[in-house]
């Protein structure tokens, strides 16, 4: 079974759209292009993807059965289920665990969608009235419409999370701490994009 993954879906896209873009682009600098020319091309192509990789299609937040995986733009960092204390919601979702606080990359809520899931909580019809322009709708989905007055992808992740972890945080167990290690894809993506700067550099 796949894991879950949570994640902003619009810089997922956006990601792949700029992958496909760049690899159409290296194909046609390998075959018709000239050096120094095409490399430095290439160098321009591989710093912009690196960064798209690292900022749009690595973050993500894994829950995983023995905790959950905070990918970051460079660092991964793990968090049992047990040591987590608290998740909540500023711009970011941040995960509170003894002394130490990770926020999350991705998903975010930004002011606009807030305000967004502000106005699409109190656009509910009402239910009484002579007139009505829109269509009623039954009291089950007006009450949910209200209970995510507010509410952002954002927020309902950290639900999810806040959930699991209760239901987690039971099962007997010893609580081990947070760790946080260095992302080897990152680094290589880095590592890649900055042989071809330095190529282009000496070639030029």
């Amino acid at each position: 079974m796949k894991p879950q993954i949570f994640r902003s879906t619009t810089a997922w896209v956006l990601g792949w759209l700029w992958v496909a873009f760049a690899a159409f682009n290296a194909v046609d600098l390998v075959l018709n292009g000239r050096i120094p020319s095409a490399l430095v091309a290439g160098a321009v192509l591989a710093v912009l993807t690196a960064a798209v990789f690292i900022g749009c299609l690595r973050p993500g937040i894994l829950p995983r059965e023995d905790g959950i995986l905070v990918r970051n733009p460079l660092r991964n960092v793990f968090i049992p289920w047990k040591a987590v204390d608290n998740i909540h919601v500023s711009h970011a979702i941040i995960i509170d665990s003894g002394d130490e606080s990770i926020r999350c990359w991705t998903p975010q809520a930004s002011a606009r969608e807030r305000a967004k899931a502000t106005r699409r909580g109190t656009a509910v019809p009402a239910t009484s009235g002579r007139y009505q322009t829109q269509p009623v709708l039954p009291k089950a989905e007006q009450t949910a419409a209200r209970a995510f007055t507010g509410r952002t992808h954002a927020d309902w992740v950290a639900q999810q999370l806040t959930e699991t972890a209760t239901k987690k945080s039971r099962v007997p167990g010893d609580r081990a701490p947070m760790t946080a290690t260095w992302s080897p894809s990152a680094l290589g993506a880095l590592a890649a994009a900055l042989v071809l700067v330095i190529a282009a550099l000496i070639t030029a």
